[in-house]
């Protein structure tokens, strides 16, 4: 048994490396980083795609139509709505002169997913920059397009943020930090000039980067991925910038049941086996060694006397256990604040433990993921 415990506790160590590599060499950038604040005044194409929204789009698109920017339009692609959707827009346009809508026809067969909607509210964009968003997602404020856009002078790719409402539950929380351990990494990553996706109810970008790839040629026989697998074609070094004020955030409400969350998990796994090598081992690395680290952690805190050649083996464990926890609470403290998930800070790393078990199990299913309707 001491020689499992020894090799046990060599794998232990290494996985804390690895954590400690993440931590101090991509999330505190995020941590430390201070929004630079551009100049920018062109004109900006808001695209909105909608199946079967007419709720949603009659209690958030008001606050993209009604926003304090100079120049700009709100296209939305109705895209074969059975609903009052058609009826809705019809009377909106009638009010907001901006606003601008794109009719997918019954007769018209596209493939499953938004991107052929997409594709067409952004040949369709008077302006050489969009901003996308969903139809069940809203602004938090009329400075949206202003915060969002500023980076254009200097980047031609932007990456929002778009945070869940806060609500009570179990549920909400693992969705919300769910929705934290993605954000500070594809925002970390960006600053460390490695970016590999962004978020489509929140994303900027130059038409022209659309139509050098040929929009989502390359991938459109995939359901998914019209925000992260096209910016893995287009992003560089230095062509991405973020933007984290609250000022730039879009909300939206989170999945209420477990198979919901389950669903949309799976969506998102099955794109990523279409990153780039890179992508794909960075982002396998962090999860791994995170349940390597409290796995073995557990193995080792029960067997610490079979530990050799250490006498103190559960002093030393101890500590190199507590080490990883204070550096992940130095490092979350700040990036919690910047991303408006501060609640979450005191839970951690209880629910750190909770979310890498229901990861755990959304690896185990992810094979079952089929497409439904993209709306």
């Amino acid at each position: 048994m001491d020689i499992f415990v020894n090799i046990f506790f060599w794998i232990f160590v290494f996985a804390i490396v690895i954590q400690f590599f993440y931590a101090l060499f991509f999330f505190l950038r995020l941590s430390f980083y201070k929004s630079k604040k551009g100049t920018f005044n062109g004109g900006v194409s808001v695209i909105i795609c909608a199946k079967d929204e007419s709720e949603n789009l009659a209690r958030n698109l008001p606050s993209f139509l009604e926003q304090n920017y100079p120049t700009f339009e709100v296209i939305v692609v109705n895209d074969q709505s059975e609903d009052g959707t058609k009826y809705l827009l019809q009377d909106l346009e009638k009010k907001y002169r901006k606003l601008k809508v794109v009719t997918i026809d019954d007769h018209i067969i596209s493939r499953a997913g938004k991107k052929f909607a997409l594709a067409m509210g952004i040949k369709t964009a008077q302006y050489d920059y969009v901003l996308l968003s969903d139809a069940d997602c809203a602004s938090v404020s009329k400075n949206w397009i202003k915060e969002m856009s500023a980076s254009f002078s200097e980047k031609n790719i932007v990456l929002g943020i778009s945070p869940y409402k806060k609500e009570k539950g179990l549920l909400n929380k693992l969705i919300r930090f769910d929705e934290f351990i993605v954000m500070i990494q594809y925002l970390s990553f960006a600053l460390a000039k490695t970016p590999y996706m962004g978020v489509g109810r929140n994303l900027g970008y130059k038409k022209s980067l659309f139509f050098s790839v040929k929009g989502f040629a390359s991938h459109m026989h995939i359901a998914s991925g019209d925000d992260d697998l096209f910016i893995q074609e287009v992003a560089t070094r230095n062509n991405v910038a973020i933007q984290i004020d609250s000022d730039a955030d879009i909300t939206s409400i989170p999945k209420d049941t477990y198979t919901d969350w389950l669903y949309q998990k799976k969506r998102h796994i099955s794109t990523s086996k279409y990153y780039k090598r890179l992508h794909k081992i960075l982002l396998f690395l962090f999860p791994f060694s995170q349940v390597l680290f409290w796995f073995l952690a557990i193995i080792l805190f029960v067997f610490h006397s079979s530990l050799y050649p250490f006498p103190n083996g559960l002093i030393l464990i101890s500590s190199l256990f507590l080490g990883r926890i204070l550096l992940y609470y130095f490092v979350y403290f700040n990036a919690m604040k910047k991303l408006r998930h501060f609640d979450l800070f005191f839970l951690f790393p209880i629910i750190e433990f909770a979310y890498l078990l229901v990861q755990l199990f959304f690896v185990l299913l992810k094979s079952d993921y089929k497409q439904k309707s993209w709306k």
